[in-house]
């Protein structure tokens, strides 16, 4: 293996990695409202429908993305009117959401297969070096030299990580997640915090299956994510809700979903097979060692999952 090689699987892991980005961030949000939810591969695949027809209809990449984006956040809205207003329970819900998901690209990618998104929006999610960067021996060519959704999802990480740790509303909202009863004596709407942020990571979530619709794989395939919300869900343990930490650790499983592709160029007896299962094989390790490394100074959300009846406080 040469320094070339590994450019170009570093480089290959990012831009796949940005597909988790997304995703891990809109999970980070619900979760720190204190909901989780289990629906991220549903929304990932209605943005990813949307955000592609809506390219066909309009030619617009913005247009598209918005409209993916919205798709995820009236996944999120369902799931949010049945676990917060309903105080449904909140795994039984995301599950759901996921299987509603699933048939809701389904039914409308059934007469899309084998189409490809306009010129126009393969063309503006081009790869753009940005200046001087990009010259960085190395390290220029994997971070520097990606399409626009690469670098919003730099973006958004220390966006989000500014707002979940140096922000009033941020603060607020990991009261909201860890005791939404002091949260309401204090005078913090609760329901209102939910709402807001459960949407938001909808959203995220809609704009992951925006970049692989559009951008990552341009034209329409069944079952387009391919389990990656589920591991979008393990990230956010693996990250310790962290969206700083959530950049790299997307990353790295990305750096593990490309790895067999990239290794089929050397005479490698092993199976395809097994390289494929890697991403998920780990996905199941970070569980594991979540739940038997239990640290004193936990950082899971105290109310993550619980649902709050403001009657009895």
């Amino acid at each position: 293996m040469d320094l070339a090689f590994l450019v170009d699987l570093f480089t290959a892991a990012v831009q796949v990695g940005t597909i988790l980005v997304f995703a891990t961030l809109g999970e980070i949000l619900s979760e720190k409202a204190g909901n989780l939810n289990l629906g991220v591969e549903g929304m990932m695949l209605m943005g990813a429908v949307i955000g592609f027809t809506t390219s066909l209809a309009t030619a617009s990449p913005l247009l598209s993305i918005l409209g993916a984006m919205l798709a995820g956040a009236f996944g999120a809205l369902i799931y949010a009117f049945l676990t917060v207003s309903l105080r449904a329970n909140q795994t039984v819900t995301g599950l759901s959401l996921t299987i509603f998901g699933t048939g809701f690209a389904s039914f409308l990618g059934q007469n899309l297969m084998g189409l490809r998104v306009p010129e126009a929006v393969n063309r503006f999610f081009d790869p753009v070096l940005v200046p001087g960067l990009s010259a960085i021996p190395v390290l220029g060519p994997i971070f520097f030299r990606q399409n626009l959704f690469v670098y919003l999802g730099y973006v958004l990480c220390v966006v989000l990580g500014i707002y979940l740790g140096h922000t009033r509303p941020g603060l607020n909202l990991a009261m909201v997640g860890e005791n939404p009863a002091a949260a309401d004596a204090a005078g913090i709407s609760v329901t209102r915090y939910k709402y807001t942020h459960i949407l938001l990571g909808g959203a995220l979530c809609g704009l992951s299956g925006a970049y692989l619709s559009l951008a990552y794989i341009p034209n329409w395939q069944e079952n387009v994510s391919a389990g990656r919300g589920w591991i979008a869900v393990a990230l956010v343990i693996f990250c310790a809700w962290s969206p700083y930490r959530a950049l790299f650790s997307a990353f790295l499983f990305g750096c593990l979903d490309i790895l067999g592709v990239r290794l089929q160029k050397f005479d490698i007896n092993i199976s395809q097979y097994f390289f494929d299962a890697i991403p998920y094989l780990a996905t199941i390790l970070i569980l594991i060692f979540a739940t038997l490394g239990k640290k004193k100074g936990r950082v899971t959300p105290a109310a993550l999952g619980l649902a709050y009846f403001r009657e009895e406080r």
